[in-house]
């Protein structure tokens, strides 16, 4: 689960140059790229997460798909998916067919990929570092740091589109020189939500063995 919640923070978290100040050029953009996704009801996008690491020689790509709408969200990434209604947590894996029912902690809570458009909010740094055309596309480039420096992320870069202020991808770098890329590949706002978009239903997993935490 641990491995998850990391994920998520990663998907959607914002971190810039240890030395770095509230560049207020900086600012602005990020005020406009959460004034976006605040605005929305729900959103879905499917991501993929390229992990590097120098040291060990490794380089793996996986993709994901996430729906979040205010507290609430559901993420499906190898071979597993996370539920929460802001209350209750479901943690569902694949390969052994059995899902886990936990309380939402204050932890989990900080971690929702609702919140990360504002995380930069309180306890970062951020500055705009310039800009970068990909794509014919002109992406701002800002780069965010943590206040407290025992943070294991020293530094995140993100893109953020100039045009439309959405963010198509960022950069997370680790003090074990380990690098997460994590890029936007389909991006829909306000989708139409079943009513059981964010609880496990038990009658669509046969079988499934329960283990109730609560």
């Amino acid at each position: 689960m641990k491995r998850i919640f990391s994920l998520v923070i990663a998907l959607f978290v914002f971190i810039n140059l240890a030395n770095a100040q509230k560049d207020p050029e900086a600012g602005k953009i990020l005020e406009q790229m959460s004034a976006k996704y605040k605005a929305m009801k729900a959103f879905k996008a499917t991501f993929a997460q390229t992990m590097e690491s120098p040291s060990a020689k490794v380089k793996e790509t996986v993709e994901g798909d996430i729906l979040v709408s205010g507290p609430k969200y559901r993420l499906a990434v190898s071979g597993q998916e996370i539920i929460s209604d802001g209350k209750l947590m479901w943690t569902y894996l694949k390969d052994v067919n059995e899902v886990t029912i936990t309380e939402s902690d204050a932890e989990a809570e900080a971690m929702s990929p609702g919140k990360i458009f504002e995380m930069y909010k309180k306890g970062y740094k951020y500055a705009l570092a310039g800009s970068e055309k990909r794509d014919g596309i002109n992406y701002h480039v800002i780069e965010l740091s943590p206040e407290d420096r025992s943070n294991p992320v020293f530094k995140v870069r993100l893109f953020i589109n100039q045009k439309d202020k959405t963010l198509k991808s960022w950069q997370m770098f680790r003090n074990n020189g380990n690098r997460y890329t994590y890029t936007i590949k389909k991006f829909e706002a306000n989708p139409t939500l079943a009513a059981d978009t964010f609880s496990f239903n038990k009658a669509k997993y046969k079988g499934v063995s329960v283990v109730d935490l609560r």
